[in-house]
């Protein structure tokens, strides 16, 4: 099972540091987390917790329920000011649903924060992957499709420092040789697509292609998932290309100041 964010990275010397330690403690499958669990979670005295906590629900941070504490709606207001996200999802979502409906199958949109992505918008029907990715959530760069065309189109910098970091081992078909994945980086390159075979997820298989900004560089990522069963991502490479490139230049004639 995952491991909740340790205690240190949010700072624990301060009121807001051990405020937001409490609310990364939470993970997606949580229904309600009691106090005890945010205690273990969280490393904090029961006390601090029980009294954070209690402020966190009068903020509307946290929703006081049977058996605990959950997320409350206050906290998707807040995410829903984070200003690039928001403007780069408004121009999406009509050519994510446009791919949707060419391909029945999940869309995912994606943004680099670190080493990770983060997924900003999932779209999928009755015949929707099951994966782990979630509006909202993160995966490591190196093991997905949207990752790698994000990766492959990032500063030298960059690139090189996750090449040169431990690279998760996520299934068995996960690629954590460094010269390989950087042979792969070129290929995306040269040809503007990226392939995901089981490499986060078994069982799935993934096809992305990078939305990119006037100055040749990736500000998002556009994939198609299905499983392995059924699902050939070779098939839907040009489709993909397709609402790739025309984000792009949708956001590229609005300019910065609109993203």
């Amino acid at each position: 099972m995952t491991q909740a964010p340790r205690p240190e990275a949010a700072g624990l010397d301060t009121v807001l540091g051990k405020a937001v330690t409490i609310l990364r403690a939470f993970r997606p499958d949580d229904r309600a987390v009691p106090l005890a669990e945010l205690v273990r979670r969280t490393g904090l005295h029961k006390a601090t917790v029980h009294r954070l906590a209690a402020a966190l629900v009068a903020n509307r941070l946290l929703d006081r329920v049977d058996g605990g504490y959950r997320p409350s709606g206050g906290l998707f207001e807040l995410g829903m000011l984070a200003s690039p996200e928001r403007s780069l999802l408004e121009v999406a979502v009509p050519f994510l649903q446009d791919l949707y409906e060419r391909t029945h199958e999940t869309v995912h949109l994606g943004v680099r924060e670190g080493h990770d992505i983060v997924y900003v918008a999932k779209i999928g029907g009755h015949r929707q992957v099951r994966a782990p990715s979630r509006t909202g959530g993160r995966m490591p760069l190196h093991c997905t499709a949207i990752g790698k065309a994000l990766l492959a189109h990032t500063d030298d910098a960059l690139r090189q420092e996750v090449l040169t970091g431990p690279l998760e081992r996520r299934t068995p078909h996960t690629l954590v040789a460094p010269g390989a994945l950087r042979r792969q980086l070129r290929e995306i390159t040269e040809t503007g697509v990226a392939f995901e075979r089981e490499e986060s997820t078994v069982g799935i298989q993934c096809v992305a292609a990078p939305v990119l900004g006037g100055d040749n560089a990736a500000v998002a990522a556009i994939s198609v998932a299905g499983p392995t069963g059924r699902f050939r991502p070779e098939r839907y490479v040009t489709q993909v290309r397709a609402a790739a490139a025309g984000l792009g230049s949708m956001l590229n004639r609005r300019g910065p100041r609109d993203r």
